[in-house]
């Protein structure tokens, strides 16, 4: 990739060397130190413009994942910083605390009209994990003052990922993440998720008949746990963790009309899928369902500030409508004044420039180049929606045979992760499921920047087979 020549200082303002302070200092998140003890280097990015972001070196790499399912709008973005800014100067902080500030209003009411059917209200947080403990809370004691304080429970799918508070990380469904802070909250319980893929054989010709299936084991779940008991289902429109699981045709058609029928809520987790991800601003709306409360975060601001929202049905608030009934719950950041209005010019930037437009109509585009690569022995799959795909690597293509732990490990943290970041292109090479890469450009992207990332992902792999 190319190189600016605007580089960093190697020093602190302290002045330490900056690599030196990172290794002694710096708690990465999600990240193995070990490496770093004996003097390894710390990736630094310094700044971003488009697509693009670039370390303390000079040097540029395709910002593959926007940073973290988050930059829609892409890098650089000074009209974010100014409104930012400009907020900051009038009214930089006032907490939701029973009183309320203009950009929160307006945001709220922008999201409301975003919002499919009735999900008309809008409780902020600072991000996507506290979302979805919102929405559990919320549906433990709406139940509660509806007459059913039985119904606690939560629904989810294998290896689904819903974030890291001792909630959201309960609802989550990879043991590895969850074993080291046990004991979490109880009453969770776990349904396949849709990886067609790895579907059951008798389903390997039909999605929609494996879609079905799918769906009505949430309905066994529901049925086994107790109806009473139940609260709620939670499911990213497109499954994150394991590669990207689109749902298969009428998956979400049924699961509504199962939650229906045993009135239990439908979380649509979007965290990642929404604001333009997978086309539309909520992707239940691209999927075709309605569910009970949308939960999100990332893209809402393209990064630039954080912030996160529970967007909730009028269902679920009327009993807060009455008396001295109240939902003791609340961050204090929630709904920061800058972030919200960061949040608004955001969506002012994606609704002139038309990026949710730009992914409906680039994504078959996307899809076929990175369909190229299943030529690759090591590429078993491609799979995704919008601009949003895993690609599945395996050891064997004709029986699907995936790596063990020690070559998985070998394969993507000791060769891939590295390699694909040198050749110049920031992606996630993932194994909470079977080894996938996984790839999320900005939402400004179009057919060049896919040939770019083809041509890297296809050169490193075929270099990777020497790896194994």
């Amino acid at each position: 990739m190319t190189e600016t020549s605007t580089t960093s200082s190697s020093t602190t303002p302290r002045g330490s060397d900056r690599q030196q302070a990172a290794r002694d200092h710096l708690w990465m998140h999600m990240a193995r130190h070990a490496p770093l003890v004996g003097g390894g280097t710390v990736p630094v990015i310094t700044h971003g413009q488009g697509h693009m972001i670039y370390d303390d070196r000079g040097k540029g790499y395709i910002d593959g994942l926007s940073g973290l399912f988050v930059v829609q709008a892409g890098h650089g973005r000074a009209e974010l910083a100014e409104a930012a800014a400009k907020q900051a100067e009038k009214l930089a902080f006032m907490p939701l605390w029973s009183y309320a500030h203009e950009p929160a209003i307006d945001l709220a009411e922008r999201l409301a009209h975003y919002a499919p059917g009735d999900l008309n209200r809008v409780f902020f947080t600072t991000g996507g994990g506290e979302a979805v403990e919102s929405a559990w809370k919320l549906a433990k004691q709406y139940f509660k003052l509806m007459g059913k304080p039985g119904k606690t429970k939560a629904i989810s799918r294998a290896v689904a990922y819903h974030g890291t508070p001792q909630g959201a990380l309960s609802i989550t469904s990879i043991p590895d993440m969850k074993t080291p802070f046990e004991p979490l909250v109880p009453g969770t319980f776990r349904v396949p998720n849709t990886n067609f893929y790895r579907a059951p054989e008798q389903f390997a010709d039909n999605e929609k008949d494996f879609g079905l299936w799918a769906a009505e084991r949430i309905r066994e779940a529901i049925e086994f746990e107790g109806p009473d008991t139940v609260a709620a289902v939670f499911l990213e429109p497109v499954q994150n963790s394991g590669g990207c699981f689109p749902p298969p045709p009428g998956y979400f058609q049924r699961v509504r009309e199962i939650c229906d029928e045993y009135d239990v809520l439908l979380v649509s987790d979007e965290v990642i899928c929404a604001f333009g991800r997978i086309g539309s601003m909520f992707a239940c709306e691209d999927l075709g369902y309605v569910p009970d409360i949308i939960t999100c975060a990332k893209g809402l601001t393209s990064g630039y500030s954080p912030i996160g929202a529970m967007v909730a049905s009028d269902r679920l608030f009327e009993p807060f409508r009455h008396g001295d009934t109240t939902f003791y719950h609340g961050y204090t950041f929630g709904g920061h004044p800058v972030s919200a209005a960061v949040a608004m010019a955001n969506l002012d930037i994606m609704e002139r420039e038309g990026l949710n437009q730009n992914v409906k109509d680039n994504s078959p585009a996307f899809r076929a180049t990175l369909e190229k690569l299943l030529d690759l022995p090591i590429v078993g799959d491609v799979r995704g929606e919008g601009y949003f795909f895993g690609i599945e690597l395996v050891k064997d293509k004709a029986t699907k045979e995936t790596f063990n732990d020690d070559e998985s490990e070998r394969l993507l943290r000791g060769f891939l992760s590295t390699a694909l970041f040198e050749a110049g292109l920031y992606c996630r090479a993932d194994d909470r499921g079977d080894p996938v890469v996984q790839l999320a450009p900005p939402l400004t992207t179009g057919q060049k920047e896919f040939d770019e990332i083809e041509s890297i992902l296809r050169s490193v792999l075929i270099e990777g087979l020497d790896h194994l």
